[in-house]
């Protein structure tokens, strides 16, 4: 059995209040982990096109406000 595997069996076994705690740890982490990411991303360039696409689009009008 593969650890993946192990864990998600152990999670099927956890009472519900367990439950819940590890999934709010759970979603911090992912926020973390994709903030993080996001800060990789923008420091190393792979944003910048984008970024700059965005900014040309928004200086000719051709963006709504929300």
């Amino acid at each position: 059995m593969s650890t993946v595997q192990e864990i998600e069996k152990a999670i099927t076994r956890l009472p519900k209040d367990d439950f819940t705690v590890l999934r709010e740890w759970f979603e911090e982490f992912e926020t973390k982990m994709w903030d993080n990411q996001f800060e990789e991303d923008v420091q190393s360039g792979k944003l910048e096109k984008l970024a700059n696409e965005a900014i040309t689009d928004f200086r000719a009008g051709k963006c709504k406000e929300l």
